[in-house]
């Protein structure tokens, strides 16, 4: 009896799973977000269309064409890598400078640090930001430091490490994290995000020429989803320089990554239903971060609304709110607002409730404007 009635359990799941709509099932593995490419820059010459990921190669090949002494590892990083970012690297340079490591993130931490101390450009690969706390030690306790207790003897400035990181549409809770906030307490490390190809090469470069270690977290979704007018010759993004990308007088948007894209949308939603406008700002870099564009903005609008995609409690955007309400207390129309993710391990399927969509940020905004 009871085998029969598992049996027809099964079959009525089946059905029910048949029967959902096709769009329903991809849902959860599409975008919660339109991509808006970057402006073509005009002073920078040719430019071809690139998504991230060829950007991204496209910055690598520069940065071993332009010095010999560095190198390129990770894990299967001589292959391509999961998101193929190295695609045909190591066909170009050889195994000497594009190569493999074992499965220990805490190794490839440690190697970079030695080699950029003797002064080897390291461009390392955590193959996801979820797997970057093995390396938290090496990167918290000796890379950051290395300048400060040498006296500037020593320093690993030529350490570049690259993770990708965010929802992706199907990553769980082991595959889909945003760890910028636990790096961006550690005096010595600089952390930035791209928005999209033009950005990840400008930024990419930077971090490689840049003096001090870099962690850059490159939101896996857009490797394919975003496409730019990419400038072909090396260029360099400024770090610690925000952006602002949409100009508005009414509410000041925050946000990196991915959620630049979803507060684009929530600025068209709100002048089209609510007539008002909002200023969209990029943070790009974490760490230093910039206060100075922020708070003008926020001394403009009255009111600010920070979005990540990490989740609320120690998120960055409470420093971003800190420091707004600290310099700006007198202009502000309303408290600061935080729409970030859930103070839980990110979901499978219940990704879209996570996310903090176009819809949660619309939402902030009209009881925003209503304080």
């Amino acid at each position: 009896m009871l085998s029969k009635l598992r049996t027809r359990l099964r079959s009525a799941g089946k059905k029910l799973l048949l029967s959902r709509n096709s769009n329903q099932r991809k849902h959860v593995r599409s975008a919660h977000f339109t991509y808006f490419p970057s402006e073509r820059p005009n002073t920078i010459g040719e430019t071809q269309k690139l998504n991230m990921y060829q950007a991204i190669n496209h910055a690598l090949t520069l940065a071993l064409e332009n010095d010999p002494r560095s190198v390129i590892f990770g894990e299967d990083v001589a292959f391509g890598g999961v998101f193929r970012c190295t695609m045909d690297l190591k066909k170009r340079f050889g195994a000497n400078r594009v190569f493999n490591t074992p499965l220990c993130e805490q190794g490839i931490a440690g190697f970079g640090i030695g080699l950029a101390n003797v002064g080897i450009s390291a461009i390392a690969e955590i193959q996801f930001a979820d797997y970057i706390f093995p390396a938290f030690d090496q990167l918290v306790n000796e890379a950051a430091k290395v300048r400060y207790r040498s006296g500037g003897t020593f320093d690993c400035g030529k350490l570049t490490v690259r993770a990708p990181c965010g929802a992706v549409g199907h990553g769980g809770l082991y595959h889909s994290q945003s760890p910028e906030a636990y790096f961006a307490h550690t005096p010595g490390l600089k952390i930035v995000v791209p928005r999209g190809a033009m950005h990840a090469k400008g930024l990419l470069l930077s971090c490689i020429d840049e003096p001090d270690p870099c962690i850059i977290f490159e939101p896996k979704i857009l490797y394919r989803t975003a496409v730019d007018e990419v400038p072909l010759a090396h260029y360099k993004i400024e770090i610690g320089k925000a952006e602002v990308v949409r100009k508005g007088n009414t509410v000041t948007l925050v946000g990196w990554g991915t959620q630049v894209h979803v507060l684009l949308e929530v600025a068209d939603l709100v002048q089209e239903k609510l007539n008002v406008s909002c200023e969209v700002i990029d943070l790009i870099s974490i760490l230093p971060w910039d206060a100075e564009l922020v708070c003008k903005s926020a001394r403009k609008t009255g009111r600010v609304i920070i979005a990540h995609e990490a989740p609320m409690t120690n998120g960055f955007g409470a420093e971003i709110a800190a420091t707004v309400q600290a310099e700006c207390f007198l202009y502000l129309e309303a408290p600061v607002q935080r729409v970030t993710g859930w103070d839980c391990p990110f979901p499978h399927i219940f990704e879209q409730f996570y996310l903090p969509d176009k819809w949660r940020c619309f939402a902030a905004v009209r009881d925003i404007l209503k304080y």
